[in-house]
Parts: C-alpha cells; sequence; structure tokens
C-alpha cells in the first residue's frame, strides 16, 4: 500500500513538472531530462510510469479534460438558467486556467495536436460541444434574446473564450474575474431576454461550480 501511494505521488509530480515544462517551453522543445529534473525523480522513474513523451502529454491532457468534465457536470447539476449556467462555468474555466498549471498546459497541447500527433485530447472541442449543447437549451426554452440564436451565440462565446485561454497563457488578467465580467456585462443585453437580463449575475454566483485548485 505505501509503495503504491509513493508511485501515486511520483506519478502526479511527474505529470505536474511535464504540464510546467510544457507550459513553458513548448511540446516540441520540451525534454524529458527537464521534466524528471523538476519533478524530482531520475529518468528511470520516469520511464516506469510513462514510456514516452507523447504518453506524458497524454495524460497531462487526460487530467485536463477532468478537470473540464467536472465544471461541466457541476453547471448541468446546477438549479440556474441555461445562461446563468454558462456564464458561472466561464467563471469556473478561467479561473482553473489561471490556477492550475495542467489545465492550461491541456488545452495548449490540444492547440498544437496537427503537427504533434494523433489521439491528442481537443479539449477545445469538448468545451464547444457543451458551449453550444447548453445555448441550444437556453434557445428551446426561451433564454436568448429575439433574433439570437444558439449558434450565432456560441461562436461568439467560444471567440471570447478561446481568445481569453491563449492570451492568458502570457497575461493573467485576460483570464481574471474581473474581464470575464467585463465581458459578460458586455453582451448579455444582447444576448439575454429583457426579463431574464436583470436577473443574470454577470460575475457568477455565490453557487457557482468550483474553480478546483
Amino acid at each position: 500500500m505505501v509503495k503504491q501511494e509513493r508511485a501515486a505521488r511520483t506519478r502526479q509530480s511527474l505529470v505536474r513538472a511535464a504540464a510546467e515544462v510544457f507550459a513553458q517551453d513548448g511540446f516540441v522543445v520540451a525534454s524529458l531530462t527537464s521534466i524528471s529534473r523538476k519533478a524530482g525523480v531520475s529518468n528511470g522513474a520516469l520511464h516506469f510510469h510513462f514510456e514516452s513523451k507523447q504518453a506524458l502529454a497524454r495524460a497531462v491532457e487526460d487530467e485536463a479534460a477532468a478537470a473540464v468534465r467536472e465544471i461541466v457536470d457541476a453547471s448541468r447539476a446546477a438549479r440556474q438558467a441555461p445562461l446563468q449556467r454558462l456564464i458561472d462555468a466561464t467563471h469556473a474555466l478561467m479561473a482553473r486556467l489561471d490556477q492550475d498549471v495542467v489545465v492550461r498546459a491541456g488545452f495548449e497541447l490540444g492547440a498544437g495536436r496537427p503537427t504533434r500527433r494523433d489521439g491528442a485530447v481537443d479539449l477545445r472541442g469538448q468545451w464547444q460541444n457543451w458551449v453550444e449543447s447548453v445555448l441550444g437549451e437556453a434557445e428551446r426554452q426561451g433564454g436568448l434574446a429575439a433574433g439570437v440564436s444558439a449558434a450565432d451565440a456560441a461562436v461568439t462565446v467560444m471567440a471570447a473564450t478561446v481568445g481569453f485561454e491563449q492570451l492568458g497563457a502570457d497575461d493573467p488578467r485576460w483570464v481574471s474575474e474581473a474581464t470575464l465580467q467585463q465581458f459578460w456585462d458586455l453582451v448579455l443585453p444582447r444576448l439575454a431576454p429583457s426579463d431574464l437580463l436583470a436577473r443574470l449575475v454577470s460575475g457568477g454566483t455565490p453557487t457557482a461550480v468550483p474553480s478546483g485548485t
């Protein structure tokens, strides 16, 4: 049992170290030696857990994908209007990108998948699918303003959130709560019907989905 716990801790240290190196240097430049050094383990220990740099990248992406699923699942369980759930989830995602290098690296790795390898996790695609789904739900419930389609709204939300994610890699202000609230303050009057607009909280609700650590 102790050996298993030690192995799990070593594996997690390697995943986090890999995320830090991938986020800083990019997948192509990153080396297994720099990852093992940052994790404080030998190259032999690294290869015991991961056979290649590609396997490490997939582990980072899988952990990041689990974080996105946690945000989405918590949003689905919330008893809020679809637009409020979307607002809350975007706040949770941006906070996670700011606080968790594994999530940040997972998105960056997925963005580089055509030049890296097959089988990468498309985190942006997963996020897009959910955004389109929740906006479709809002449309069916009459929760979008007249003349606004779920498809058009999804384009706006995706362009903004992916843009914030990319810019936030270099400047955390782009994934800050204040920046995201400014975005929602700007678009909600066009996006939401007037009877719902007054009830929406652009900064996220007190029961917003958890951002993680």
